[in-house]
């Protein structure tokens, strides 16, 4: 399997053969604009790829409100995976409710315990994994292959079909086909993710300038997805 060919594929056309292919596949949602146009793919191929999420405890009001909307337009279901209970109790009593802006070790490490254990959870029930990634989201996304084997998580296949999309072309979708998004979206916020660590974009700023703000953007990553 040549993974370069797939760079000249349409994102339809890869959920399509990802989905053929795979027997256990899932799109890793956190219900953001590009994971609302996968989705919204997904619904119409005769494609068998299942969503999951992973809910943090710490998520906005109003991504929960896209994850119901999803469910009842589309009729999926979400597989939703929490992390340990113990885990995030010993972190909270240890380091208090918002360690994570005091160092980059402690970010990462709520991170770890909020979403990377979780997902490694998820991720062993399958044998590929879909994502919304695109190059032109942060500087450590430029790399981004659509079709790869996945390095952190062997033998999986991730698959980035929007890897080569612009923010304009994802827009340009969600309008052309009465995609539901997330109300966060009109507030300016177009990367959304745990609430305390999110805030709007000013006019000028990087997509992903609101994500962990009194970071550098070298550091942008919570570990789900690592530069290649």
């Amino acid at each position: 399997m040549n993974f370069n060919d797939f760079e000249t594929k349409s994102a339809q056309d890869i959920l399509q053969w990802a989905g053929n292919r795979f027997k256990r596949i899932a799109l890793a949602s956190s219900f953001g604009l590009e994971d609302m146009v996968l989705i919204d793919m997904i619904s119409k191929l005769n494609v068998e790829i299942a969503i999951f999420t992973l809910d943090t405890g710490r998520l906005h009001e109003e991504t929960y409100e896209t994850m119901e909307r999803v469910r009842v337009k589309y009729g999926l279901n979400v597989r939703s995976y929490f992390p340990d209970k113990d885990r995030v109790e010993c972190l909270t009593r240890e380091k208090g409710f918002y360690s994570f802006r005091e160092s980059l070790e402690n970010r990462k490490e709520c991170c770890h315990v909020r979403k990377v254990e979780p997902l490694n959870r998820a991720l062993a029930e399958l044998d590929a994994w879909v994502t919304g990634l695109r190059r032109d989201q942060s500087s450590t996304r430029t790399d981004t292959p659509k079709v790869h084997e996945d390095a952190d998580h062997p033998p999986l296949i991730k698959i980035n079909p929007l890897a080569d999309w612009s923010l304009e072309r994802v827009m340009d979708y969600v309008e052309k086909n009465k995609t539901p998004v997330n109300p966060l979206h009109k507030k300016n916020y177009p990367s959304i993710g745990c609430a305390p660590c999110t805030r709007p974009v000013l006019p000028g700023e990087d997509v992903r300038a609101g994500r962990w703000w009194w970071e550098n953007p070298e550091h942008k990553e919570c570990g789900l997805h690592r530069p290649r």
